[in-house]
């Protein structure tokens, strides 16, 4: 029973905020912040224990999608508000696309080597290895990082965007579904969760899940505001602020939960989950932008991207290919985290058009050195062509 203190004590977490938001308690700013963000901490932790649990009951690919699904809850919530404005007000449109960008590029440089960096301050790991079951993540990252070329070079974002992000997403639920189910390593209040009858165990996953999604859900669009909030006091441009500072606050869960199972002598688990994340924000984030904003304006109409955007798009889609080269040969080393780190953490700071350029012909043609030098990437990625048939076919 040593770890039931510490399981009420996260549960209380996200219930204050729960309380102040249902009773309509009026707070400044700053307070606002404090609390929603503490209540989006305490359902990260949630999150990490359900998705541990719901490993029992399905594939480990499966259960970590759906851990990935629910922590970038608060991303979704906030792109699609932007979203849906869009659909009155074109200005909103702009946010919409900077959000997700944002959202996108951060995940990488920040979470995949933050993932890194923490498995070698815990245990002096220099690298992680992935599992071969991983290969399922990136081949459809890769698909969809292929397509997410076209955007720019057509402009816009429309329904026609929605029906291949959001098919690809499909099947990637789908071979998530079809994979072996591994028995977990549970630790702390999962393992004791998971030590009760089967009813009494499955009955508190689903309430963790619910509940933390419920707590990420109304907490995020209000922790996001109250920062935009307080930026625009201070001057700071909105687009930096809705692109940059607002994800970062969205995207705490995921990285939190990331980071616990690291901590927790399961990196690959750890990295599993951005993976996923990245997956889904690549595919079903960027393929509901669309479908809303039509929505919202009320006919069939394609989100028109301006320049800023359209370079902003193309530097995420660049990013991503870097990145899918660099683990597409399931080994992810502190070398290569460093270089991912490096080329993020300038981006916000130099915004000029030359710089989206630089940067995107920087991984451009990191992908074709690597792609050129490493004989191991290229049978990684041959490997990935070729199971791709399989991916796709209907089980026998």
């Amino acid at each position: 029973m040593k770890n039931w203190p510490l399981f009420s004590f996260i549960l209380l977490l996200p219930l204050q905020w729960l309380i102040v938001r249902l009773t309509g308690t009026a707070l400044s700013e700053l307070n606002v912040a404090l609390l929603a963000g503490i209540g989006i901490f305490g359902a990260a932790f949630l999150l990490s224990w359900a998705a541990e649990l719901a490993q029992l009951e399905v594939s480990q690919t499966l259960a970590l999608a759906a851990l990935a699904l629910i922590a970038v809850l608060p991303e979704y919530a906030v792109d699609m508000y932007f979203a849906w404005q869009g659909g009155k007000d074109p200005v909103y449109a702009g946010y919409a696309t900077a959000n997700m960008t944002g959202a996108n590029r951060l995940l990488i440089g920040v979470g995949w080597s933050g993932v890194v960096f923490a498995a070698w301050l815990r245990h002096r790991a220099r690298q992680i290895v992935l599992p071969a079951g991983m290969s399922v993540e990136m081949r459809y990252l890769a698909l969809a990082t292929i397509y997410a070329f076209v955007i720019p070079l057509k402009g816009t974002l429309s329904l026609i965007d929605s029906v291949v992000f959001l098919g690809i997403f499909a099947l990637y639920v789908r071979a998530g579904a079809q994979a072996a189910v591994i028995e977990p390593h549970l630790e702390g209040p999962a393992r004791q969760i998971a030590a009760m009858p089967v009813r009494t165990r499955r009955a508190i996953t689903i309430f963790l899940f619910v509940y933390a999604a419920v707590a990420i859900i109304l907490s995020a669009e209000p922790f996001a505001e109250s920062l935009l909030a307080t930026g625009r006091h201070l001057g700071v441009e909105e687009f930096i602020l809705v692109q940059w500072i607002a994800p970062l606050v969205s995207e705490a869960p995921e990285l939190i939960v990331a980071i616990l199972f690291v901590l927790r002598g399961r990196a690959a688990a750890g990295m599993g989950t951005l993976l996923s994340s990245k997956v889904n924000q690549w595919t079903l984030l960027v393929g509901m932008i669309p479908a809303v904003y039509s929505l919202s304006a009320g006919h069939v109409g394609a989100m028109h991207l301006d320049e800023r955007q359209i370079e902003e798009m193309l530097l995420t889609a660049a990013q991503s290919l870097f990145a899918l080269a660099i683990v597409s040969n399931l080994q992810f080393g502190l070398a290569e985290a460093a270089i991912l780190l490096a080329t993020f953490v300038p981006q916000p700071f130099f915004t000029s058009p030359f710089s989206r350029y630089v940067y995107s012909g920087f991984y451009v043609l990191g992908f074709v050195a690597i792609m050129a030098f490493s004989a191991t990437t290229r049978r990684a990625c041959w490997d990935l062509v070729r199971g791709w048939r399989g991916a796709v076919a209907p089980p026998a």
